[in-house]
């Protein structure tokens, strides 16, 4: 029996919007980050809080932590606002290094996933 694989450019996920569980709106998507090395989608790099598009934060998160939403051409993050609010984010342009394991690490374990890379 096959199974049903959805397979989509990265540039065609840009823009999406990321909700919660709840429905709430958590902002959209501005990158995503691949792991050259192993061929894996590391982060979706999520704009969140602000107003109209101005103060907005960056946030890595794990790709893990996703789950498309095909109908509503959205991602779920099952994380409250909260999460978020208090997550350490970043400027647009003051970006982390993303190659560098420590922080890695944390980012995953902030949001209770496992490194991809395990």
């Amino acid at each position: 029996m096959q199974t049903h694989r959805l397979v989509l450019s990265a540039s065609s996920l840009i823009g999406d919007s990321v909700k919660n569980s709840a429905g709430e709106d958590l902002g959209g998507i501005t990158e995503i980050m691949i792991d050259v090395d192993s061929g894996r989608v590391a982060y979706a790099v999520l704009s969140f809080g602000g107003i109209l598009g101005l103060g907005n934060k960056l946030f890595a998160i794990p790709w893990d932590a996703l789950t498309v939403d095909t109908e509503d051409k959205s991602f779920i993050l099952n994380v409250d606002r909260e999460v978020l609010e208090n997550a350490e984010g970043f400027d647009k342009d003051n970006w982390p290094n993303m190659a560098d394991p420590t922080w890695a690490q944390g980012i995953h374990e902030y949001y209770g996933y496992a490194p991809y890379w395990d």
